[in-house]
């Protein structure tokens, strides 16, 4: 047994993670639901604790290979562990074991249901996690695309579990739509990467040496298809419409952990696969991302739906991820190898903070949901006398997301700001006019990011309930198992933030193998307390120092209250303006506190209102926010489509004298083009 743990590697211990979650989600079929939600996913969760230490092992050690007699003749599965799958593997298995405990209770109310398909849930859950395990450790096109369509179809009906409404069917049609098509882009690249010559395993393509124009197709074929999954404009349509679908344990795997699986692809293809890196490929993909991350922090504010609101949220954040890869293929290409790896550090920090705190506040407005069977914030507040774990957890996921510090969100950001300021002067005078407006443009979504989450955070649980107020009588926390997954994400949100120089020293193998330069010995060279991404005169910031003061701010002010202020607390009622007969709806509401955004980007938003008049004797406030980019690209295909269907339909008789007359008049035609040749 001793031999046999030694001769283990790090790839083994994640191949058969990925087949465990398998045999759970087949095991689920057969087992009774209540066994299910207490054993299965709590047994899900342990298997992603594995999986994350075996991504963190192989950070540490050397690539390694391994080809399955699976497949087809002459085309077996191969593959490899190097460090860059290894960071996601890291990323998958951290996220999704907080994610696992957490869907453990908020999937035991299903188990009473006579009808209820928690079985086949199970199934396509954990067969979700683990086809985005073998995304990552595929090392040839055919096992590549295998587990990337796998994970569509097993999130795909995850996202319809209530397939019984039609919006819910709809927006899973348009999510598997989007999916296969950016599938078909992925392929075709892989075909030019291939070139005709030898298979289709990556060692083949990293040994091809393709020109520039082919390069460029294989990498363009790859944005499209990597940025169809991402959401990256104008390919986002689906993810406002498919995360707010799906239950909220599966929202929070789509987006914080599916849409890496997107990134993963577009690093391994843009820096592995390809030997060249063109420098416009970088500019693109940062004015992509810019672009992204500004449309999606604009229509996150002002959303009242909070699910939606989170999930343009992390358009946003692919957003910010995106551009992060374009400054450093762009700073990689002009040479600028130091703060290329600043910029990729950024990114790749920025990937898994993403993963906690966004896995966080699904499961937060989970909660919510769950509890009082809304997702109108307008119809919520106040919860956080009646959820105060909740409420404490999704404060840590609000703060990160926001970008403040000691959380982790913050640190991430700061080294992209950094990275875009000490970019150094380009050959180009165009580049270097736009990368300050790029360091512009991060920090105005930074801004708005922090606007839209004091909305979703004051409007769920602060003020008063703007419901009805016997509808906060039923509400409750979180269960154990519920609490468990909060916390888990929370305390990741925390040490990500607090410990930044550890996680650099191990994101430096991935920026090493990636761009060939590594920040191990600038960013620790004060140490593990202080972070100095390029030197300590230029920046330095520290986490636990900061996190110290905050502490101690507030102790000093609890210990002036208790002990300077007479030792006394003085209560008197709050001032009501002079308006002593208060009611909830004097509060602001979700469409009151994005109204500044929804005034300024009014025409950006195709903008409607219902505006009642002041004789109107039951007022009745309307807006509506519409996505343009629906109306440019995807109106316009869709009544393409139906004039072709109806043009084809024609053909359709009903008639099988109509249809026997094709069939002749086809064969005529056959005979008369091999008689002419």
């Amino acid at each position: 047994m001793a031999d046999l743990l030694n001769a283990l590697l790090p790839i083994d211990v994640a191949g058969a993670a990925s087949l465990a979650w398998l045999a759970l989600g087949v095991l689920g079929l057969f087992v009774p639901r209540r066994m299910v939600a207490g054993l299965l996913f709590p047994l899900g969760a342990l298997v992603a604790i594995v999986l994350a230490g075996s991504g963190l092992w192989g950070l540490n050690a050397l690539p390694q290979v391994a080809v399955l007699p699976l497949g087809l003749p002459g085309l077996p599965f191969h593959l490899r562990l190097d460090v860059l799958s290894a960071f996601f593997l890291f990323l998958l298995g951290a996220a999704a074991a907080g994610i696992s405990f957490y869907a453990a209770g908020y999937f035991r109310s299903m188990a009473n249901a006579s009808d209820s398909p928690l079985n086949l849930v199970c199934l396509h859950y954990h067969v979700f996690l683990a086809s985005m395990a073998w995304v990552l450790l595929a090392d040839d096109a055919y096992f590549f695309m295998v587990a990337w369509e796998t994970m569509a179809l097993s999130s795909y009906f995850l996202v319809t579990t209530d397939h019984e409404i039609p919006e819910i069917r709809r927006a899973g049609f348009l999510y598997l739509l989007i999916a296969h098509i950016g599938a078909i882009a992925i392929l075709l690249s892989f075909g030019v990467m291939q070139g005709g010559h030898g298979d289709y395993t990556f060692a083949t393509m990293r040994a091809g040496h393709a020109d520039a124009f082919h390069a460029s197709l294989a990498f363009l074929l790859a944005l499209f298809g990597f940025g169809a999954k991402a959401g990256l404009l104008p390919l986002h349509a689906w993810l406002p419409e498919a995360h707010p679908a799906a239950p909220s344990p599966v929202s929070a795997l789509m987006s914080g952990i599916m849409l890496k699986t997107a990134i993963y692809g577009m690093l391994r293809v843009t820096f592995d696969l390809l030997d060249q890196r063109l420098w416009w490929w970088g500019a693109l993909m940062l004015v992509l991302g810019l672009l992204t991350a500004l449309f999606g922090v604009l229509f996150a504010a002002v959303q009242s739906d909070m699910k939606r609101l989170l999930a343009y949220s992390s358009i946003e954040n692919i957003g910010i991820i995106v551009s992060g890869i374009g400054l450093s293929v762009l700073l990689h290409a002009y040479g600028e190898d130091a703060v290329a790896a600043l910029a990729l550090t950024a990114t790749l920090y920025h990937a898994l903070n993403h993963a906690f705190f966004k896995g966080l506040l699904f499961l937060g407005a989970g909660s919510v949901l769950h509890a009082t069977a809304e997702r109108n914030m307008g119809k919520l507040g106040g919860l956080i006398h009646r959820m105060p774990l909740v409420a404490a957890t999704a404060l840590v996921g609000t703060l990160a997301i926001a970008g403040l510090p000691p959380f982790n969100g913050f640190v991430s950001e700061w080294l992209m700001l950094q990275a875009y300021l000490l970019t150094p002067m380009l050959p180009e005078p165009y580049l270097n006019m736009m990368l300050p407006l790029g360091a512009a443009a991060l920090a105005l979504a930074a801004a708005l990011a922090a606007y839209a989450m004091v909305k979703f955070y004051g409007i769920v649980f602060l003020g008063r309930s703007r419901g009805a107020a016997h509808d906060l009588d039923h509400v409750h926390d979180a269960g154990p198992w519920e609490r468990l997954g909060l916390a888990w994400l929370a305390a990741g949100c925390v040490l990500l933030g607090l410990f930044p120089v550890q996680v650099i020293l191990q994101l430096d193998q991935v920026t090493q193998l990636l761009v060939g330069h590594d920040l191990g010995g600038s960013a620790a060279r004060g140490g593990w307390l202080w972070l100095t991404p390029v030197a300590a005169e230029r920046a330095s910031y520290s986490p636990m120092i900061l996190f110290l003061a905050i502490l101690a701010g507030f102790a000093l002010v609890f210990l002036a209250v208790r002990k300077f202020y007479h030792g006394r607390l003085r209560r008197g009622a709050a001032w009501d303006c002079g308006y002593p007969a208060q009611t909830a709806r004097m509060q602001d509401s979700a469409d009151g506190f994005g109204q500044p955004i929804k005034q300024i980007f009014e025409h950006f938003f195709g903008l409607s209102r219902a505006i009642p008049s002041p004789f109107d004797t039951h007022p009745h406030y309307q807006s509506e926010v519409r996505d343009r980019l629906w109306e440019i690209f995807y109106r316009p295909i869709a009544r393409s489509v139906e004039a072709v269907s109806r043009w084809a339909s024609v053909l359709q008789q009903g008639r099988i004298a109509v249809y026997l007359l094709y069939s002749f008049v086809t064969l005529i035609a056959l005979l008369a083009l091999v008689g002419g040749g």
